[in-house]
């Protein structure tokens, strides 16, 4: 799931948006591609890397296919699933508070991703809408 349309598309448009004439200047400075690449682009695209990193991660956590078809032991199990099974083994009005918990259980580690790339998250909801 590294590799999702989304984030190919969004480094795709973010490197795209990188002005030739910089790349042109560090050609003329002799830097080799690898260190075009590493010291100019890397830094520039920083921002998409955070937000594909961020729904990367929000995708492989909270994936139940891959509990259900690939593992058949109960240990190998994902805690996706096994919070998924507390939610909807509940349906009754008692029950609702256990799937809450699941849910919020399932989606803190998804908040601490998120507070840990935030100023980089930010930066390209700030470049968005610059030509």
């Amino acid at each position: 799931l590294i590799a999702m349309p989304v984030g190919l598309f969004l480094i795709k448009q973010f490197i795209d948006q990188i002005p030739d004439s910089l790349i042109e200047a560090a050609i003329i400075d002799g830097a080799s591609n690898f260190k075009i690449y590493w010291k100019i682009i890397l830094p520039l695209i920083m921002p998409a890397v955070a937000t594909a990193a961020i729904l990367a991660f929000q995708l492989v956590w909270n994936d139940l296919e891959t509990s259900n078809l690939f593992t058949t032991s109960e240990n190998m199990r994902t805690l996706a699933f096994f919070m998924n099974t507390l939610a909807v083994e509940t349906n009754v009005v008692v029950g609702q508070g256990m799937a809450a918990v699941a849910a919020l259980i399932m989606f803190v580690p998804n908040l601490i991703l998120f507070i840990i790339l935030q100023s980089k998250v930010m930066n390209t909801m700030s470049h968005s809408g610059l030509k």
